[in-house]
């Protein structure tokens, strides 16, 4: 078959070449594939990934102020709920609810009519026992004489006698009948006792009202009270200095208090301690401090959510970071620190205080000098290289209102 196909014209090739071109065929295939791996390699090396540059800053050790911070909720400096002192029904209500009044101004009137013929039957009742008491002081006038010279027997001087006094003892119960009508004809008219805020009336015109019956409340504001509880252990620990403020009043060296309201704004107005509350709450294990602020344009109502804040006690030698390089994880907080050869290491530190808005005290975990990241945190991870860019240091926060002297208890948590 083979001959057939030579004179034929046909070219065969023998089994040996034939292995020969496959092994010279699967050789050059990897040698092509090795080349291309080469060159996709050195391709990619150029578009590997940088190391990451991040910001860090030194961790710095000096003296801060402590700002501890307390909830608590407004007060009016004076709130006098406005009862009725006699029974009988609302005729009027003379101010608007809401409205700034007066001490002294008429808020109801209720119906008198009950009162003033009371009124009037005490002055006649009145008027008749001072006639008796005269006639019978005339008696006696005229029987004293008689009964010196023996004229009249002492039975009958006595009776006299007798008569003009219980008269006289009927004008004097008479008279304070007379005043106890006049008290109630004057109480149907209900005056505010104090300058300040009137509430919304919860008693409407109509309603028999009776002592018991709130009208309304007055509340002066300004200045306005915020009352917070502190701990035990901050009490004692600022437990002279409210002596002293006790003693002596407001201090030049009294830290100031800050109030943060509902929406996050800071009070225009700075604060000061008032007074501290007589005994620590057994359930709670608190005290309750009031503060007291201006409000001169009755902008702060009582029952609001009020945040004090206050710096009255320093921390010495205190290691301080900015807040945005402490990373929490489920409780725990770590930061980001670069050794001297650009490596991180995560490390778990101890936490305490705020400082300012900005900084935030280590208590553990870090040393004075050390670099931590605070911008970056998201491209770095333990042992990994970066290219530290150092950042301007934080300026120190300000002390004011140091705790060295007599100030008040108004402000500061120890550090607990």
């Amino acid at each position: 078959m083979a001959a057939i196909l030579r004179r034929k014209g046909f070219f065969l090739l023998e089994p040996m070449s034939i292995r020969m071109l496959e092994r010279n065929f699967v050789a050059g295939l990897a040698i092509g594939l090795a080349l291309f791996v080469a060159g996709c390699k050195k391709a990619a090396g150029p578009g590997a990934a940088p190391v990451p540059e991040v910001v860090v800053v030194d961790v710095v050790q000096r003296d801060v102020p402590v700002v501890s911070e307390w909830v608590g909720t407004t007060e009016g400096f004076v709130n006098a709920e406005i009862h009725p002192k006699i029974s009988g029904y609302l005729l009027k209500q003379n101010y608007r609810d809401g409205e700034q009044v007066h001490s002294g101004q008429l808020l109801f009137q209720i119906d008198d009519r009950e009162y003033k013929a009371a009124y009037d039957q005490a002055i006649g009742d009145l008027g008749q026992k001072q006639a008796d008491y005269k006639k019978n002081k005339q008696d006696l006038d005229k029987y004293t004489p008689l009964y010196q010279q023996q004229v009249i027997s002492k039975q009958d001087f006595d009776h006299v006698n007798q008569s003009t006094r219980s008269s006289a003892a009927a004008v004097a119960s008479a008279q304070a009948a007379v005043e106890s009508a006049k008290l109630n004809l004057q109480w149907t008219q209900v005056n505010s006792p104090i300058d300040g805020i009137a509430g919304i009336a919860p008693t409407q015109v109509g309603n028999l009202v009776t002592p018991t019956s709130v009208l309304t409340t007055v509340s002066q504001v300004d200045p306005i009270k915020v009352e917070f509880p502190i701990s035990e252990r901050e009490y004692l620990h600022f437990a002279d200095r409210i002596s002293h403020h006790e003693k002596y009043g407001d201090q030049k060296s009294d830290p100031d208090l800050d109030m943060v309201l509902a929406d996050g704004s800071t009070y225009k107005y700075k604060g000061r301690f008032y007074v501290a509350n007589r005994q620590v709450n057994i359930q709670t294990g608190t005290i309750n401090i009031q503060g007291i602020f201006p409000n001169p344009d009755a902008i702060l109502r009582p029952g609001l959510y009020a945040k004090v804040r206050s710096a009255a006690d320093v921390r010495k030698g205190a290691l301080l970071v900015p807040q945005a390089a402490v990373l929490e994880t489920q409780g725990q907080y770590q930061v980001a620190v670069v050794g001297a050869d650009n490596k991180v290491t995560m490390r778990t530190v101890t936490t305490g205080k705020k400082v300012g808005d900005d900084l935030r005290i280590i208590e553990q975990g870090v040393s004075p000098g050390e670099r931590v990241i605070t911008e970056g945190l998201q491209k770095v991870q333990d042992g990994s290289e970066v290219k530290p860019r150092q950042a301007p240091p934080e300026p120190s926060p300000a002390i004011s209102g140091a705790p060295g002297s007599s100030a008040p208890a108004s402000a500061a948590n120890p550090g607990s």
